[in-house]
């Protein structure tokens, strides 16, 4: 095959959107039939179906028995908002960020909070260096940066000794990627990301010193009803057994139970972890042998495996974002592969979702028309 000849093999999924992510393998509707459709969430069976992802979610990711977990509204975005606005302003605050959603809640907290952060950013491609982090204030980041391809490699420059509290957005992380709970006091992530789930819903994950915070802190500023995790100055435990702050949709929580349950079948978290790092291997080889094609991130040991960020590097490019673009616009047209561009705020390039839903072998069928669509792009300029 020469550079312009349509490669044979097409993914039989052309979904690489890094949210919301890939259904999960086989995926039907008709798994969903078991969805209490038109019940209330506050009767036995919705509280009970609530009650399962919530447990399912504790088994698979390994989540301690002592850690509470919620679903509640506004899918991460509303999880990390309700830890910022009920948590913070108790001790000094250290905000880290390396991409545009860590960025945002640099902005949260310094704009409208209206803290005096300590405010610590890190170019594309790179991640704030945890070893100058004071662990005695409480620190707020990603784990994945989504729309960067960077990722925390490990918690080890985390102390298990600290009087600040980890408030950690781990969205694009959270069943692809190990997380150390003794080392993250609030976790949050949505059902969109790794296990392929629908919008609107967030998981809150709160370790005993964030329970102990929110019950001895008051924040200055008011909370509206959204955010509230406590009565009368105590957990509302009921948040974290399924009685959800507002409606929850049982048709969603259905499809995540559905994910959850083909999680367990692949081997829990360790198949979760093994799949999307195959994916990822299989774009970090193509880049090796196309040097036009380069990982964002600087460094393999911050290379995310989820949301795979690529930039085009070859002298022939005029116009980085235009020609990017356009790539992924070729791809798009002759399905194959679906929102791959880069995130508005990100350097110009490409971003394939390699999370654990996504098959190896369409990842492996994706890179052979890159190529053609590299090459094509190159020729048309």
């Amino acid at each position: 095959m020469n550079d312009m000849t349509l490669p044979a093999t097409r993914p039989a999924n052309p979904r690489f959107s890094s949210g919301p992510c890939a259904k999960i393998p086989n995926y039907s509707l008709d798994m969903l039939a078991d969805a209490p459709l038109g019940r209330s969430h506050r009767a036995a069976v919705g509280k009970a179906k609530l009650a399962e992802a919530i447990q399912l979610t504790r088994e698979i990711l390994g989540v301690p028995a002592d850690y509470r977990i919620g679903i509640v509204p506004a899918s991460d975005t509303g999880a990390v908002e309700m830890a910022l606005w009920s948590l913070l302003g108790a001790r000094p605050v250290e905000m880290l960020a390396w991409e545009s959603f860590g960025e945002g809640w640099v902005t949260d907290v310094v704009k409208q909070l209206k803290l005096d952060a300590k405010v610590k950013v890190a170019p594309y491609g790179q991640i704030v260096d945890f070893t100058t982090v004071d662990f005695d204030s409480d620190v707020v980041f990603t784990w994945n940066g989504t729309t960067s391809g960077c990722r925390l490699p490990n918690g080890d420059a985390i102390p298990a000794e600290r009087a600040g509290l980890t408030i950690c957005d781990a969205t694009s992380a959270a069943f692809a990627m190990e997380l150390p709970w003794d080392k993250l006091d609030v976790t949050t992530f949505s059902w969109q990301k790794v296990l392929g789930g629908e919008g609107a819903h967030g998981m809150l994950i709160l370790s005993p010193r964030a329970v102990e915070r929110l019950e001895s802190y008051t924040p200055a500023w008011p909370l509206p009803k959204i955010f509230r995790l406590t009565s009368k100055g105590k957990l509302i435990e009921g948040i974290f057994v399924g009685e959800t702050i507002n409606t929850p949709s049982m048709l969603a929580n259905e499809d995540y139970l559905v994910a959850l349950k083909w999680a367990q079948s692949i081997g829990g978290l360790r198949g979760l972890v093994a799949r999307a790092s195959a994916n990822a291997q299989v774009v970090w080889d193509f880049c090796a042998q196309n040097p036009w094609l380069k990982n964002l991130a600087e460094t393999p040991e911050i290379a995310s495996t989820t949301s795979v960020c690529l930039k085009f590097d070859d002298a022939r490019i005029k116009d980085p974002a235009a020609f990017a673009k356009a790539v992924a616009k070729r791809l798009e047209k002759a399905g194959v592969g679906l929102d791959l561009g880069a995130y508005r705020d990100a350097p110009a390039g490409l971003r394939i979702w390699c999370g654990s839903t996504v098959e190896t072998s369409d990842v492996q069928a994706l890179m052979p028309w890159i190529a053609h669509a590299f090459h094509a792009e190159i020729a048309a300029q």
